[in-house]
């Protein structure tokens, strides 16, 4: 009884390493090159406006700081 049951846990390892060693391989390929093209164009402009009062009360002569 012990053979016959030691004999069983050989086939069954025996067999998940079979099954196991079994992979399936899927390659996706494109028959020509794909070329993206990106025409980007970045414009910004930053503009500050500074109040006449307020260039005044931050000025060095104005002795806030």
């Amino acid at each position: 009884m012990r053979e016959s049951l030691s004999t069983k846990i050989v086939i069954v390892f025996a067999a998940i390493t079979a099954l196991s060693a079994c992979t399936h391989r899927v390659e996706v390929a494109a028959k020509e090159p794909i070329t993206i093209n990106l025409n980007v164009k970045v414009d910004h402009e930053i503009r500050v406006k500074v109040d006449k009062e307020l260039d005044n009360l931050f000025s060095d002569d104005s002795e806030l700081f």
